[in-house]
Order: structure tokens, then C-alpha cells, then sequence
């Protein structure tokens, strides 16, 4: 077996949680008495951590004030308009069944990623669910990779990441991980491309044959 463990992002990756992300980042604005946010600049925020998704749209000096509002309405909010994105249940279900580890590996707040795979029903095709608030560590930081593998029992040479951003691309490399970029998310198979990525693939269906060979 080529991958023994087989780590997942999650937004944009194994779900489509966009629209909970976006509804909860323009309420936090329009609190804060700012401009609602079009998708496309939600969409250019995230990925590096809740914390870096709002400096970039609310501004650095305004990140404390604009958590204090984004949180209690994502906690009574964030599981309207989350589903999983076609082919990932499939996917996690062959790699089980072939023998292999599954996790999600993301830079969302661990608590909020696990309820999550609880309610779409994936957490017991998990072995692992690691995110922010976890560790001190997010993605790219190799410290958060090692933990992860730790946890696991797993070895780099054996690991494999999926992901649908330049965040998760750099992980990899930064783990020795193998990466398997999918366009289901918030970039293009040109920017992965551009960003370093050889196996990138538009659906997690086209990857069931590439993990699970």
C-alpha cells in the first residue's frame, strides 16, 4: 500500500461550508460597521486560520473586536448550508476498507471541524480529526504535520494530504507528505499548478483509483 495514511483538508475539500464562512465573515463586518465583503474577497481571505481570515478583511488592528462577534454567531450558525462535496464519503469508505488511516487535517477550529464530520455523518470513517485551537500550530508548520503523525502512529513516508489550496500544498512539502491537489475549493488547477502541485484533479471520484491503487 502506497499510502498507508491519507490526510484531508476539510473546507473546500471533503465540504462545502462556503456559504456558513461567508454569511458569518459579512455579519462580523457589518458589525463592525465595514463594508460587506463580496465572495470573491471571502474566498481570497481564507485558508490560513479564522484569525488570519479576518485580519485580511477587517483589518489587523480590528482582529480581538471583530472574534468577539464572529464566534458566537459562528457557534449558533455554522451547521446551515454544510454539505460534503460529491465523491467524498465514497472515497473515505474505499481508503477504510483498503486498510488505510483517514483524517482531516485542517486549519479550522478543531471543535467546530469534529461536530461538523459528526452531523454529515463521516466521523466514524475518521481516525483522526486535527485542527485549529488543537495545537499552537495551523498549516504550513511542519510542528502541526508531526503531531498529527504522532497521534496516528503514522510515518511521512507513507502519508499522503488532499487539499484544494496553496496552504495545504506547502503542508505537504513541509511534512514530506505526498499532495494531491482537487479544484473543489477556493482555487484553480492553474494556481495549484502554479503553486508547485503535480497530481491535481477535479473531483475526489477521479482520486478513488489514484489512493486506493
Amino acid at each position: 500500500m502506497r499510502h498507508r495514511t491519507v490526510f484531508f483538508d476539510l473546507d473546500g475539500t471533503l465540504i462545502d461550508h462556503f456559504a456558513a464562512i461567508e454569511r458569518a465573515h459579512a455579519h462580523t463586518l457589518r458589525q463592525l460597521g465595514l463594508p460587506t465583503p463580496t465572495t470573491a474577497q471571502v474566498r481570497a481571505a481564507v485558508g490560513g486560520g479564522l484569525e488570519q481570515a479576518i485580519s485580511r478583511l477587517a483589518g489587523p488592528a480590528r482582529v480581538a473586536e471583530a472574534l468577539a462577534i464572529y464566534r458566537p454567531f459562528w457557534d449558533a450558525t455554522m451547521l446551515d448550508n454544510v454539505q460534503l462535496l460529491p465523491g467524498a464519503r465514497e472515497l473515505l469508505t474505499a481508503l477504510r476498507q483498503g486498510g488505510s488511516q483517514t483524517a482531516v487535517f485542517t486549519n479550522k477550529h478543531g471543535p467546530s471541524s469534529r461536530l461538523v464530520c459528526e452531523r454529515l455523518g463521516i466521523a466514524r470513517l475518521l481516525d483522526g480529526n486535527f485542527g485549529a485551537t488543537d495545537t499552537p500550530w495551523l498549516k504550513p508548520a511542519p510542528e502541526f504535520a508531526a503531531y498529527a503523525l504522532q497521534a496516528l502512529g503514522a510515518t511521512a513516508a507513507t502519508t499522503a494530504l488532499v487539499g484544494d489550496s496553496p496552504y495545504d500544498l506547502a503542508a505537504a512539502r513541509n511534512a514530506g507528505w505526498e499532495f494531491y491537489g482537487v479544484t473543489t475549493g477556493t482555487h484553480t488547477a492553474e494556481e495549484l499548478r502554479a503553486a508547485g502541485a503535480v497530481h491535481v484533479f477535479g473531483s475526489l471520484t477521479a482520486l478513488i483509483p489514484i489512493l486506493t491503487a
